[in-house]
């Protein structure tokens, strides 16, 4: 292939280390010699729009920088490319020559990098396109685990901790608290949470995972008996639970432009809210709740630094293999060993396609038999990536004499 330049993206939601990824394909081709390289600004949008960024020009500062700066630093869009759009896609390709093509991103983002390099070789320009992974709901298929899932895992985890101890101690006042997660449509967000129950009377007391229905009467029930037993109940939700017809707890009918349902959107109500709703009517109790939205995608303070760094690495591997001709994949990475063994990964591929057209559900064998609550084995999956968290003590509460 004809030496060109670079063509970088993010697209769809943020995570912590998104831009650990940037930097890790900037530096890597920068350092390669391969060509300019340029950054699309608000994803695909920039393409359409004329508007690439000039990253070879930024300092050495600012391009460190990046690997500790949360957001999407290039910006970041939802537009879903139509047949229409190719053309002037191929137009601004040609006309900066760009030759190697990467796009950090989830499902969609694949997709689209797999539909523009096929359009454009397809049309007499010849180009690499690698997909480098990205998604804090951490179903991409194909890989252990996505880049930004670690640090979103803990941010969960500690939430859930800390508000946990605020909601033993206020169990007199408030005596539930519903917690609810981003992920549309696999709960290994909501099941990270699970990580921070050091005793068994500590928070969360039930999860609801979109892997499995929700079906009211069970969870009124087990909120009962975790009420008789501790004396107040935590519940930890994904965003994307439904009922056994399949329809949204959350009821929201908004959906974006690639037809998923926008979970806690205008026009709708979150599935905390629904579930708080059910169980004050049911039971009488004041309780509260709490939807993150976005914070879990943006907190570099609670980043964990094995993120940060995998992150980095994921976009030196996507352009270590576009410079050696590998095309039309999205980087994986994959244990060395079982989880609750030592941690180390090894770097692989997928084919786009694949990617773009499969979700990642959590197995059955991290799911307890109610549907409930995780499994050793998740608790084993999940250790290395979130990493430890703190030890709050508690008083031993001896009633004083008289």
């Amino acid at each position: 292939m004809s030496k060109g330049n670079v063509l970088v993206g993010q697209s769809g939601g943020p995570t912590s280390v998104i831009n650990s990824s940037l930097a890790g394909v900037v530096d890597a081709a920068l350092q390669n010699g391969i060509g300019r390289v340029f950054g699309m600004r608000y994803g695909i949008e920039g393409v359409l729009g004329d508007y690439l960024i000039d990253l070879g020009s930024e300092s050495p500062e600012v391009r460190s920088g990046l690997r500790s700066t949360p957001g999407s630093a290039l910006g970041s869009s939802r537009l879903k490319l139509k047949d229409e759009h190719f053309p002037e896609v191929l137009k601004q390709l040609k006309k900066y020559d760009i030759r190697y093509y990467f796009m950090i991103g989830g499902n969609d983002t694949m997709d689209t990098i797999h539909r523009v390099t096929k359009y454009a070789n397809e049309n007499g320009h010849e180009m690499i396109g690698v997909g480098v992974p990205k998604t804090v709901d951490n179903d991409l298929h194909g890989t252990d685990h996505t880049p930004g899932y670690p640090s979103a895992a803990r941010y969960v985890a500690l939430s859930v901790q800390q508000a946990g101890v605020l909601a033993r101690d206020m169990q007199k006042v408030d005596q539930f608290v519903i917690f609810q997660s981003i992920g549309r449509s696999a709960g290994w967000l909501p099941a990270a949470s699970a990580y921070a129950r050091s005793a068994a009377d500590l928070p969360p007391h039930l999860l609801l995972l979109p892997e499995r229905s929700f079906d009211r009467d069970k969870f009124l029930a087990a909120v009962a008996d975790a009420h008789k037993n501790y004396g107040f109940v935590s519940i930890v939700c994904g965003e994307g639970i439904t009922n056994k017809d399949g329809s949204p707890v959350s009821v929201s009918q908004t959906k974006d432009k690639f037809g998923n349902v926008e979970f806690g959107a205008m026009g709708g109500t979150s599935a905390a809210m629904m579930l708080h709703r059910m169980i004050a009517d049911e039971f009488g109790w004041r309780g509260e709740f709490q939807v993150t939205e976005s914070l879990p995608m943006c907190a570099a303070d609670r980043g964990v630094q094995l993120d940060f760094d995998e992150a980095y690495a994921c976009g030196q591997q996507a352009v270590k293999l576009a410079t050696h001709g590998t095309g039309g994949v999205m980087v994986t990475m994959q244990r060395r060993n079982q989880p609750g063994e030592k941690y180390e990964i090894d770097f692989g591929t997928i084919s786009l396609s694949e990617v773009a057209n499969h979700e990642r559900p959590m197995p059955d064998e991290y799911i307890t038999a109610d549907g409930f609550g995780v499994t050793d084995a998740f608790i084993d999956y999940v250790k290395p990536l979130i990493g430890e968290l703190p030890t709050y003590v508690r008083l031993a509460a001896k009633r004083a004499q008289a």
